[in-house]
């Protein structure tokens, strides 16, 4: 299944074009599914897929019901610790959902989606309206921060020792963690699992929609770094709300030139690596699947060429997409029969050697607009903790890189490269 996940900068109209994206892709007979947390004009407001027009179905993402499930599901599985502390059991009708749900009530849908409960007759296309963009690059992340912090509380080794909890409750003198505890934490795992799977498919791409003007450009430029640092990709800039050019009103003229200048800028930045496609300003607020469709520069428009909004919407080879790193070795290709074991899930390219008798590996990461001022980085244990201007990643590394000693990092031409000095009481000898 084809998944686009549309953002932009607050106010850009990402939640027109997510639908508009919708339209263009059934239009064009792919079977499709918007899913969206606000109201659409035009489109039925159910929870549960329901078809808009031949081809097109959409739900809404209830963030209130979702709070209100779990949380009521939470506390039946609690209720003897409940009873013991005395407390009153909360009804579903007093629950008011609090911050943070609707990030969790979106993680669930994704999660629906990728298992295929909203496949209606088998889904070719998922179009997700995520949030605001620092706030859905943010959500994207949960996913893979969630799962460390449950492998770091509650380790599935731990789960080996439950026939001594017994025992050991009576000589620590506190209750032990009960089963349910580690099985909950294992079904949210594989919870979590299943759409961290999704979010990384090569299946999965994201759809920037933004104004164009200063603001937008200072808020592309930005997420930019954070897009590279989370290896999300991007197939479209859609350029919304994209005012006519050569108007007779000095007024209206300068505010297209603007608009053209930042497009301009836009193009240089972002095509080829992805599409660019403006979306024309119909003059009003677009409503209903009328206004949709002209919204579609594909569809027979004569001012813009190109495939419009159902650009990029081809199906990719399945499976996990390529980390966003790679390893340089200066002994590659020559060397890499030895290497391969200790990093197999890494890219390994030839390098030349940094210096005269140097033996490094250098992991590299792009990160285009980054600047050295913004950048943090931080070697714990067996991860890499990664902070880029408001951004931040924490990188597991691999087992060859596990026996070597951080050496020095360098931000150059919009990439990070750390150097890695192989240890020589870890590092395996060579006969």
């Amino acid at each position: 299944m084809r998944t686009v996940l549309v953002t932009g900068p607050g106010g850009a109209g990402r939640t027109t074009v997510a639908a508009a994206t919708a339209l263009a892709a059934a239009r064009r007979g792919r079977r499709t599914l918007l899913l969206s947390a606000d109201a659409i004009p035009g489109f039925p407001e159910g929870t549960e897929p329901t078809e808009v027009t031949d081809g097109l179905w959409s739900a809404r993402i209830d963030s209130g019901e979702h709070f209100r499930s779990e949380l009521l599901t939470l506390q039946d599985q609690a209720s003897g610790v409940l009873d013991l502390l005395g407390g009153n059991r909360l009804d579903g009708e007093e629950l008011t959902e609090l911050p943070g749900s609707a990030q969790l009530a979106l993680l669930h849908s994704l999660r629906r989606a990728a298992r295929g409960d909203w496949s209606p007759g088998g889904c070719e296309l998922l179009v997700v309206d995520l949030p605001p963009l620092r706030e859905a690059l943010a959500v994207l992340a949960l996913p893979e921060q969630l799962r460390r912090y449950l492998r770091r509380l509650l380790p599935r080794e731990r789960q080996a020792a439950r026939a001594l909890r017994p025992m050991l409750a009576q000589l620590a003198g506190v209750p032990m963690p009960a089963q349910w505890l580690y099985e909950a934490a294992a079904r949210r795992d594989a919870e979590l699992a299943a759409v961290q799977a999704l979010i990384e498919d090569r299946n999965t791409t994201l759809r920037l929609v933004a104004e164009p003007g200063p603001a937008a450009e200072d808020a592309l430029r930005t997420a930019r770094t954070g897009l590279a640092l989370h290896g999300l990709r991007v197939d479209t800039l859609a350029v919304n709300r994209v005012l006519p050019r050569h108007s007779g009103d000095p007024w209206f003229a300068a505010l297209a030139a603007q608009q053209e200048k930042t497009i301009g800028h836009w193009y240089e930045e972002w095509v080829p690596a992805a599409a660019l496609c403006e979306v024309p300003h119909l003059g009003r607020d677009p409503r209903g699947l009328d206004d949709l469709t002209l919204l579609d520069t594909g569809a027979g428009s004569t001012v813009f060429e190109g495939d419009g909004l159902a650009a990029e919407l081809d199906d990719r080879s399945p499976g996990r997409a390529d980390d966003p790193w790679w390893i340089e070795d200066p002994n590659a290709p020559d060397g890499l029969d030895e290497l391969r074991p200790l990093l197999p899930g890494s890219r390994i390219v030839t390098a030349p050697p940094p210096g005269e008798g140097d033996s490094v590996l250098v992991w590299c990461l792009p990160l285009p607009g980054a600047v050295k001022s913004d950048l943090q980085l931080v070697r714990r244990g067996d991860e890499l903790l990664l902070t880029v201007g408001p951004f931040r990643r924490i990188v597991p590394l691999e087992s060859g890189l596990r026996r070597c000693t951080v050496s020095g990092a360098a931000l150059t031409d919009g990439v990070l490269r750390v150097r890695f000095t192989p240890d020589p009481g870890l590092w395996p000898r060579t006969s």
